[in-house]
């Protein structure tokens, strides 16, 4: 994370996996962030983790933010912009993430309609809501071209939403989950097209299949380790730029296929 500076960072989905660890290494960092925002349903109602952390770590702010409800994002992306006194965002993970079990036989509307509220929907809001403050980022960064170091968006997807890979089918078809991140890295390039004129870097990013409550089976364990999984994240960040805008890579900096 050496060429990565970053001023501040909101992560969203930050009380537990991958969330709270991304919240957890930035702040250990040699050069943390001056601000780290974690986004998360229920602040006062949350594992104590995210509370510890904050107990230690003055420049951790945990915010209040449902990505499934607009007012909860509007009033997040308020107190966001008071905390950060007149300065903008740098960077915006969106992080939040559900999955529900499901086949093509037995996905029902509801299903799908939950699951494309946070993975796609969600995703969507929340950076609309946080534009503003991504832009001043941009416009105040003495760097020119794009990265995470000058003002990004970065949508936690996965290989599961790649049409051409149907990554771990053998295992699960997750109907719902498999649409909402290919509709995600869509969104992506969405972004990728109408923010990068703005110096805003946009990228899909694919974590690994991580041992965190969502990414385990009670049969099956994943392979990746939630704290490998975000120092490899943390090391990709920095080297992304122009080039990928609008990319769909690994945790490992790879470029994976739509």
């Amino acid at each position: 994370m050496a060429g990565l500076c970053v001023r501040s960072v909101l992560v969203t989905g930050a009380n537990r996996g991958i969330g709270l660890e991304l919240v957890r290494q930035l702040l250990g960092k040699a050069n943390p962030p001056e601000r780290v925002f974690a986004g998360c349903r229920d602040p006062a109602g949350e594992r104590a983790q995210l509370q510890d952390l904050a107990s230690r770590h003055p420049n951790l702010v945990i915010v209040a933010l449902d990505v499934t409800h607009p007012a909860s994002i509007q009033a997040a992306a308020a107190s966001v912009q008071e905390q950060l006194k007149g300065s903008g965002l740098t960077l915006l993970i969106n992080n939040a993430g559900t999955a529900m079990p499901s086949t093509l036989e037995s996905e029902t509307p509801e299903g799908m309609a939950l699951v494309y509220a946070t993975n796609v929907t969600g995703p969507l809001l929340v950076s609309q809501a946080f534009l503003p403050l991504l832009k001043k980022a941009a416009q105040e960064s003495p760097q020119t071209g794009l990265s995470c170091s000058r003002a990004a968006i970065v949508n936690m997807s996965s290989e599961a939403g790649s049409i051409q890979n149907i990554f771990l089918w053998h295992l699960g078809q997750a109907v719902s989950y498999r649409c909402s991140k290919a509709a995600l890295n869509m969104l992506t390039k969405c972004q990728a097209l109408a923010h990068g004129g703005d110096g805003i870097l946009s990228v899909a990013l694919h974590p690994g299949w991580v041992q965190t409550d969502m990414g385990s089976r009670a049969s099956l364990k994943a392979p990746l380790a939630v704290d490998a999984s975000v120092r490899e994240i943390l090391e990709v960040l920095p080297t992304l730029s122009e080039k990928d805008n609008g990319a769909f890579v690994s945790w490992e900096g790879k470029v994976l296929p739509w």
